[in-house]
């Protein structure tokens, strides 16, 4: 009897609207103490670990760590653009009014922040180069945190919160390609410029089999990964390609997204939380929060992001180019820019591969951990007690 209670309350977790923000978090909390326990130095020889194969015309022996983030992360990606496409075909952004504020809104939280650390740092040689760090949101935590809220705030701003993430995630590794990618190499994008050819060729002629698009979609991720560029957007592309209608007839595009949803939320997410906020607390990586990047940093994500966000959508509603999704407020937008401030996985990924001396880059993802840690709480706490007064 008490088996069957306790398979109950698992199940019942396992659907609820939460449980894989609650996951996630816990999953941050495993990293950390790994990272700060005598097991730090396995756990991060495991993520160094080297998989896979390599011959001379096939590269495909890399770290666990980058599978998880270049390879797991792209089935994530592949997810969430499922999520947008069918909002953008039958959902909440299938009007040009309503899809362009999320795309504005990403050009503000980009700009601002950009902007904000460069007040601090465009004169420091060795930190200038990191104003692409606080640009981008991390969606995977984002949604993660908002998903906590579950049915106390809008559906809507869900979908908001993820077409605004997944834009401003394509510009930050449109940034990456040009700023910050030493070395580009054109022949690959050639090659995934083909495969996401065959994948919209299979789309016009309505080929309806799944994995019509999904293996060229396989082949596009090993050509834009070998091109210099982040692989996820493979993911990304691939799923603008699956069909969908705009009836309720369950397309390829849903049924898909049926299938990865579970995966997605309850395993590759964990995953790849211990896998990247196994941050080690050092002395001294405080005072890091004080200097001109610290600041831009902290700074830039905590404000500059909401800033960007709520002032560029404002605007945007203003001049009557677009208009907010039903059922979400200016308060509700608010919390959405301050959850923007979790920057975490890019940025982090900006800032190794902008900053040049190993001391700055452990001191700019502390920076990093703090103002997405700070946005987190402030926007979770914020739309917690907004959706109390209403």
């Amino acid at each position: 009897m008490a088996k069957l209670i306790n398979l109950k309350i698992f199940r019942r977790f396992f659907a609820s609207s939460s449980a894989g923000g609650i996951l996630l978090l816990i999953s941050v909390a495993v990293s950390l103490t790994l990272a700060n326990t005598n097991v730090a130095d396995d756990f991060n020889h495991l993520l160094n670990t080297q998989l896979g194969f390599s011959g001379e015309n096939l590269h495909l022996k890399y770290s666990v760590l980058s599978w998880i983030n270049d390879g797991l992360m792209s089935v994530f990606f592949l997810l969430v653009g499922l999520e947008i496409k069918r909002e953008t075909v039958e959902g909440e952004l299938s009007s040009f009014n309503q899809a362009i504020l999320p795309v504005l809104a990403a050009v503000g939280g980009v700009v601002i922040p950009a902007l904000t650390y460069s007040f601090f740092n465009h004169d420091h040689t060795h930190t200038a180069p990191g104003w692409g760090i606080p640009m981008a949101t991390d969606i995977a935590f984002a949604l993660g945190i908002l998903s906590l809220l579950g049915n106390r705030v809008p559906a809507q701003l869900k979908i908001f919160l993820a077409a605004l993430a997944i834009v401003d995630d394509l510009m930050a590794i449109l940034v990456i390609a040009i700023f910050y990618t030493k070395e580009l190499h054109t022949n690959y994008l050639l090659y995934a410029g083909a495969m996401f050819l065959l994948q919209m060729i299979f789309n016009r002629f309505k080929v309806k089999t799944v994995w019509a698009c999904l293996v060229p979609g396989i082949f596009m991720w090993y050509f834009i990964h070998h091109s210099g560029i982040h692989a996820t957007i493979a993911g990304v592309l691939t799923a603008l390609t699956l069909p969908t209608t705009e009836d309720d007839t369950e397309s390829p595009l849903e049924k898909l997204e049926h299938v990865l949803s579970n995966p997605v939320n309850f395993i590759i997410m964990p995953i790849f939380a211990i896998a990247n906020t196994n941050i080690t607390f050092e002395s001294g990586m405080s005072k890091g929060l004080l200097s001109g990047m610290g600041t831009g940093i902290v700074l830039g994500l905590v404000l500059g992001k909401p800033i960007g966000i709520v002032s560029m959508s404002w605007l945007a509603v203003k001049l009557k180019i677009a208009r907010l999704p039903d059922n979400v407020s200016w308060k509700h937008l608010t919390g959405l820019g301050m959850l923007g401030g979790i920057g975490f996985t890019m940025s982090v990924f900006i800032a190794l591969l902008s900053l040049d001396r190993a001391y700055l880059q452990q001191e700019a993802k502390f920076a990093i951990l703090v103002a997405s840690v700070f946005s987190g709480m402030a926007g979770f706490m914020y739309l917690k007690y907004l959706s109390k007064q209403q």
